[in-house]
């Protein structure tokens, strides 16, 4: 049933922590690239050598995140400042068996993950006899298991004293205050043992295993539907880093590929639930970061608490129609310039300038 004129449309249901300060995690078994990747991610140096728990303590970086439309603003407005919209990154020791009981420092590990608001998860599909696997062998299938059910297994360690709470007092206490709070919590449970649909997947991979490559993609096609994978050459992207953009260009003509890493960095803002729009001027050019479904007031808080406050209205432009029109001129003329409310749930790309009035100014004298 379509909303009542003047009604917002229904949003999805955000789940996870509430902020725009979120982080992606990278998960996986010791020695399958994971150092690696984040490195090449972030243009960090992070240590990265052929032994388990090279990293112990979580390497955390940022990335801007690829965008054409910030870009092209840059060009148009040429402005004195340039921000663009950032993914928060950290890169999180390897996971063994037996994790969730605290073996390879297995507690500590898993409390960075519960720290992340995402994950990468990253499982190795190429075979070198000069970087050992913790298992013995290379098998993406089963890697991908195990750190499933450790992370399950940790999951229902964490909720299961808070379900044994709620139970005293809704259930057996009466409080039917609390009922709607324990039902919501067993549904996590019930999410988390029979679902594990949380996770998305990203590869080290080279030709020679293309085999072990398409049964892990078998395997996640049947058991998470929809799941994005992501094949990636760390030791390709590596060799990308330290490249002029031409020479880039040329080696990943001469390749006959490219590099993921745009794909992935723009998949992980996603998996944040996590969008931005712009304001745009000769002073600066800044991309804002919101939760999906925000509305403009609180939008407009991401600049300052008092332009929430004092809320007007938004003029919003999108950016297609600004590209398109050439010009703001250009676009309010084509009536592609638009005022809206304190409803209005800002999109993605948009254009956007605040009206607002400062909350408690001293009125003027007559």
């Amino acid at each position: 049933m379509p909303p009542k004129k003047g009604e917002a449309p229904k949003q999805p249901p955000l789940i996870g922590r509430f902020g725009t300060s979120l982080k992606i995690g990278i998960v996986g078994l010791p020695n399958v690239g994971k150092s690696t990747f984040f490195n090449v991610l972030t243009k960090s140096q992070a240590a990265a050598e052929n032994f388990p728990f090279c990293t112990i303590d979580p390497n955390e970086s940022r990335v801007p995140v690829p965008d054409e439309r910030y870009d092209f603003l840059c060009q148009y407005h040429k402005p004195a400042s340039k921000v663009p919209a950032f993914l928060n990154v950290v890169d999180i020791a390897g996971l063994v068996k037996g994790a969730h009981s605290g073996q390879g420092l297995g507690n500590a590990f898993l409390s960075h993950i519960n720290a992340c608001d995402a994950i990468f998860h990253m499982t190795r599909s190429f075979d070198d006899e000069d970087i050992i696997h913790v298992e013995g062998n290379v098998d993406p299938v089963r890697d991908i298991e195990i750190i499933h059910e450790e992370l399950r297994l940790k999951d229902e360690e964490m909720i299961a004293p808070i379900i044994d709470k709620l139970e005293k007092v809704a259930v057996r206490g009466g409080d039917k205050k609390l009922k709607p709070e324990y039902d919501i919590m067993l549904k996590i449970k019930n999410w988390v043992v029979e679902e594990k649909k949380h996770v998305r997947f990203y590869h080290d991979w080279n030709d020679k295993e293309v085999k072990m490559l398409l049964l892990y993609i078998e395997w996640v096609d049947a058991h998470d539907p929809g799941a994005l994978v992501i094949p990636l050459s760390g030791a390709f992207e590596s060799k990308l880093l330290d490249m002029e953009e031409e020479e880039k260009i040329k080696c990943c003509e001469e390749q006959k590929t490219q590099s993921v890493l745009t794909k992935i960095i723009k998949a992980g803002y996603a998996a944040l639930q996590l969008e931005y729009f712009f304001t745009a001027g000769p002073d600066e050019v800044r991309a804002w970061t919101i939760r999906k479904g925000t509305k403009a007031p609180q939008a407009a808080g991401k600049i300052h608490t008092d332009f929430e406050k004092g809320f007007i209205m938004a003029e919003v432009m999108k950016f297609s129609d600004f590209k398109e029109e050439g010009s703001e001129s250009a676009a309010k003329a084509a009536g592609k310039y638009r005022q809206q409310g304190r409803n209005y749930i800002v999109e993605d790309g948009d254009i956007i300038f605040f009206k607002f009035n400062t909350p408690n100014a001293p009125k003027k004298k007559p």
